[in-house]
């Protein structure tokens, strides 16, 4: 398993480098050890991801700027309101059960999307954000420009590093670079909370994997060894660009950001 993914049988996440089993007719996936509680009718279907409507991620984008999706603002509205003053936000895993939970429940909503303020653990609502963009049929810096940004993130002069990553950021599909710069904001705040104990380091070793990924859906083994400690570097040179760069891409339409 390169993605965890859930199994079918027990419903529990099978995790990274763990070994699965999936029918070639009806794609279903389990752990080896619920092979036994296994459907023993098989039921050929077209292949589809566990939850409905997942995707890239302008499949969830509004139509007008800036294109973030309505789950990621919630998501970030919700952890800014009353997560801000807990240790280790990003880090700490909320619980698995409830993240999936949740995320099938704002998946299936469509954009009339519940109230996350009754989730009592904010944890959990961390989860489902980076849950929900570790889901996307490719990762926020896109499989194509995923080598640039590596390759801007090794300049070693600053400026011209930042010239670089300013320049393949704006090569983004626009609900990618949109979505991009809105986190980034928000990254920000977290690291400069002294509660959260959460710094520009720390916020990249999370969230690298989740925004930069690898350059195919099947990266083989080594790709996945050589890009990890790359894709930290990319998320936090990221943060080190000017807040005021971010902004120039989501506070056109800033109301737009207000959940509804």
């Amino acid at each position: 398993v390169i993605r965890p993914e859930p199994c079918h049988v027990c419903g529990s996440r099978i995790r990274f480098g763990k070994t699965a089993i999936k029918c070639c007719q009806c794609r279903l996936l389990l752990h080896t050890k619920c092979r036994e509680q296994c459907p023993s009718l098989c039921t050929p279907r077209p292949y589809h991801h566990t939850w409905p409507c997942e995707g890239v991620l302008a499949d969830f984008a509004p139509s007008t700027p800036p294109l973030v999706p309505t789950l990621v603002v919630q998501c970030v509205t919700e952890v800014e309101t009353r997560g801000l003053t807990e240790t280790g936000l990003y880090r700490v895993p909320g619980a698995e059960q409830l993240v999936r939970e949740w995320k099938r429940k704002l998946l299936r909503a469509g954009g009339a999307l519940p109230a996350l303020s009754s989730v009592t653990d904010i944890h959990v609502v961390c989860g489902v954000l980076k849950d929900f963009l570790r889901g996307l049929k490719e990762p926020l810096v896109t499989f194509s420009l995923h080598p640039a940004f590596l390759r801007a993130a090794d300049i070693s002069d600053d400026d011209a590093r930042d010239t670089a990553l300013r320049h393949v950021v704006s090569k983004l599909p626009p609900a990618n670079r949109d979505t991009l710069a809105f986190l980034m904001l928000h990254l920000l705040r977290v690291s400069h909370s002294p509660d959260c104990k959460m710094d520009v380091l720390n916020l990249s070793r999370v969230f690298g994997p989740t925004l930069v990924g690898h350059s195919s859906a099947n990266p083989t083994p080594l790709a996945i060894m050589e890009d990890t400690p790359r894709q930290c570097k990319v998320v936090a040179h990221l943060l080190s660009l000017p807040p005021n760069f971010w902004r120039g891409f989501v506070e056109t339409e800033q109301e737009n950001l207000v959940p509804m």
